[in-house]
């Protein structure tokens, strides 16, 4: 579990530290912008590049951790957000791949699938008593918020209030959970 609240956090510091290279996590795609970005400073864009890669794989295994650490309690719900939150992370990693072509609507469905993964885990903490109910609960809110909104942004893209508040949960969520998981066993 211990290593489980490590990721968390450090899935966090890489996406916050990739963004100040100039990877933008959540943006409008301006493919124009993009490049001349990209051309100005070519050594920014890979670092940014390989600390999103290593985002990216880790969170593939934190999936896979958190099945083996919590899959005594519930095996579907486990499966469930093994499989989502893995094919976020693939997904994820596909879009690092091809940047400029079709990022926006690929990246929205990899949030729902992160959506979907992140709410099954989040039933499972508070069904079994694994983790506090509030942190399972505040799970559950943020994650149907921001799947909720992702969903609503293929439809609506300027309307983005729902996914930003569920986004700033979600944030805080994985913070908490992340602090709880590397913390609690040393406590």
């Amino acid at each position: 579990m211990i290593l489980s609240g490590f990721l968390f956090l450090f899935i966090i510091i890489t996406n916050l530290a990739s963004e100040r290279f100039g990877y933008e996590t959540f943006s409008d795609l301006d493919s124009d912008a993009k490049l001349q970005k990209i051309n100005n400073d070519p050594k920014k864009f890979r670092i940014s590049f390989v600390l999103i890669l290593i985002e990216h794989v880790s969170i593939i295994a934190l999936a896979v951790m958190l099945f083996f650490a919590f899959s005594p309690y519930n095996i579907i719900l486990a499966i469930v957000w093994t499989i989502f939150r893995t094919a976020e992370g693939l997904i994820q990693i596909y879009i690092g791949r091809s940047i400029l072509k079709t990022k926006n609507s690929s990246f929205t469905f990899a949030q729902i699938l992160f959506s979907i993964g992140t709410l099954a885990y989040s039933i499972l903490f508070v069904a079994y008593g694994v983790v506090p109910a509030i942190i399972g609960w505040l799970g559950i809110v943020a994650s149907i918020l921001y799947g909720f909104g992702s969903g609503i942004t293929l439809v609506k893209p300027n309307f983005k209030v729902l996914w930003s508040f569920g986004g700033l949960l979600i944030l805080l969520f994985e913070i908490v959970l992340g602090g709880w998981l590397l913390f609690s066993p040393i406590i």
